[in-house]
């Protein structure tokens, strides 16, 4: 039982700061924070991805580049390119490799209004923390697991960030109900969207890329809006559009 809490309590963590810095802060600035808080979810965003990192200048460069290009092949993240999603998963790393080693040519458009913390990111993004980090998640399951199925969760663990990424690039642009048409295959998989902290809202999101409310009429529900409003209201975060 310990094992299936811990697992969910990895999910949603790392997913939460995924959505929350990485994407709605680095890459689209739906709010604004001071430094002092910019440096605190900074260096959260990196403890909840662990092994997965991702940081948060090549993210947001990769993601302002996949609106520029949704589902183009100039994309870097489009599932109606690939046959499967591992295809897709290799494609991404490929681009967001470039981007963190700052290796392959980027349009000047794509570039700055993130957060940057070399030291951080160099060393999160280095293999020895990443080791490091799936040795600890290795050492808690065999501490803690009871069933050897359990260690078949271990994968997911060491590269949680690509898998949440991998699941709202598949699932949001190939499964589910449009409510604009985007000129895109972008689509909002569920209205109900808990699992995804509201990321499977991709149609509503790529009409409105700088809502920091992912759900647009009233029986869809965005749950990290109402954490967004909370934050705002105790001074951690200013909204865009409070």
């Amino acid at each position: 039982m310990i094992i299936l809490w811990f697992f969910l309590a990895h999910w949603f963590i790392c997913l939460f700061f995924q959505t929350f810095f990485l994407h709605r802060y680095a890459s689209h600035k739906m709010f604004k924070m001071n430094k002092f808080w910019e440096r605190f979810f900074h260096f959260s965003t990196y403890a909840a991805q662990g092994s997965s990192y991702l940081t948060p200048s090549a993210y947001a460069i990769m993601h302002r580049m996949h609106h520029a290009y949704s589902d183009t092949e100039r994309d870097p993240h489009s599932p109606n390119f690939f046959k499967d999603v591992f295809g897709m998963m290799m494609h991404t790393k490929k681009i967001f490799h470039g981007l963190a080693t700052k290796t392959i040519d980027v349009n000047p458009k794509f570039l700055g209004n993130y957060p940057t913390w070399d030291k951080l990111d160099n060393f999160g993004y280095g293999w020895p923390s990443r080791i490091g980090w799936m040795v600890a998640y290795t050492v808690f399951y065999i501490v803690f697991a009871t069933q050897w199925w359990m260690f078949l969760l271990l994968p997911i663990h060491y590269m949680m960030g690509p898998v949440h990424g991998a699941v709202v690039n598949w699932c949001g642009h190939k499964y589910g109900y449009q409510n604009f048409d985007n000129d895109d295959h972008s689509k909002n998989t569920t209205p109900f969207d808990f699992l995804m902290l509201g990321e499977l809202f991709q149609n509503n999101h790529h009409k409105h890329p700088n809502s920091p409310n992912f759900a647009q009429k009233w029986w869809e529900i965005d749950p990290v809006y109402p954490v967004l409003k909370l934050m705002h209201w105790t001074g951690i975060i200013q909204l865009r559009r409070a």
